[in-house]
């Protein structure tokens, strides 16, 4: 829970302007990566960046939690009843996780990007409560807090799978190739051999860049159809495969499938170093090793 608050508080600002470009919001689709970082602080003021960020935190906690714990649990269970070990097991675990973590906690992912997408002066929800409260009414019932699921669960299976799988991997190849140069001594216990600190968050730089670029198409879909009634264009974003067409037909492939795909190697990068790094020294703080 603590790997994953220290990572999103750590690229609140680039998530924020993610959304406003993935969804073309009016205010800043004018707008590239930079200039949209610049033009919300004058528009909206500094925390402008980090609006959606407290929805954002009662969300990822949670979700941090359970992916971690899901990914070990689903290690040892692969290992012991399917006899699957090595490099593949850590993606079909990593699947796994993302996918357990994705569906307890979407709800608020929904809360929070409906958030972020606001602008100033442009108050549709007055809080995390009042989202709640309207998304139910208005939009179906529990039924609209999954809108875009589908494309969610798709999606976050290649990227949680790829993540934890290009990070295990790196981890496991560098102790063993190199233990001296790459590893130390864990701080609760000698015996086990762990990354330095700054080769750890290299690995997890390279596993969020990895499984980012497989991903990201669905990324732009999921958050297309979570905006869902917000969008002047939502009756042709209803489903997964029509959100994808739409989007490829409308902006091309450039310009709409991965469109914010730079600024996500901005912000995923340095959050998935930060998300694998604070783990394994929670690991070690609280004796896990």
């Amino acid at each position: 829970g603590v790997a994953g608050c220290c990572a999103k508080t750590t690229t609140a600002p680039l998530d924020r302007v993610k959304i406003l470009l993935q969804a073309h919001n009016h205010h800043y689709k004018h707008l590239g990566v930079f200039s949209t970082l610049c033009a919300v602080p004058r528009k909206e003021g500094y925390l402008g960046l980090y609006k959606g960020n407290g929805a954002m935190m009662i969300r990822i906690f949670p979700y941090g939690a359970i992916q971690f714990m899901a990914f070990d649990q689903y290690k040892k269970v692969i290992k012991k009843q399917l006899g699957i070990s090595g490099h593949v097991h850590r993606l079909m675990a990593g699947s796994m996780a993302g996918i357990t973590a994705v569906i307890c906690t979407y709800p608020l992912d929904m809360v929070r990007v409906r958030l972020a997408f606001q602008v100033k002066g442009e108050h549709k929800y007055m809080g995390i409560i009042h989202a709640f409260k309207m998304i139910y009414t208005k939009e179906g019932g529990f039924s609209g807090f999954y809108r875009g699921l589908m494309p969610t669960v798709v999606g976050m299976a290649p990227y949680a799978g790829f993540s934890f799988f290009t990070f295990g991997t790196l981890k496991s190849i560098g102790l063993a190739q190199a233990p001296n140069l790459l590893g130390r001594p864990s701080l609760d216990n000698p015996d086990v051999l762990v990354l330095k600190t700054h080769v750890n968050l290299l690995c997890g730089g390279i596993a969020g860049a990895i499984a980012q670029t497989i991903s990201y198409p669905l990324d732009v879909t999921r958050r297309r159809m979570q905006l869902g009634a917000v969008l002047p264009d939502s009756e042709k974003c209803l489903t997964m495969v029509q959100t994808l067409k739409y989007v490829y037909q409308q902006h091309g492939i450039r310009r709409g499938l991965y469109r914010g795909l730079s600024l996500n190697y901005i912000r995923c990068i340095p959050s998935q170093a930060v998300a694998f790094t604070t783990y394994e020294l929670m690991k070690q703080f609280l004796h896990l090793n």
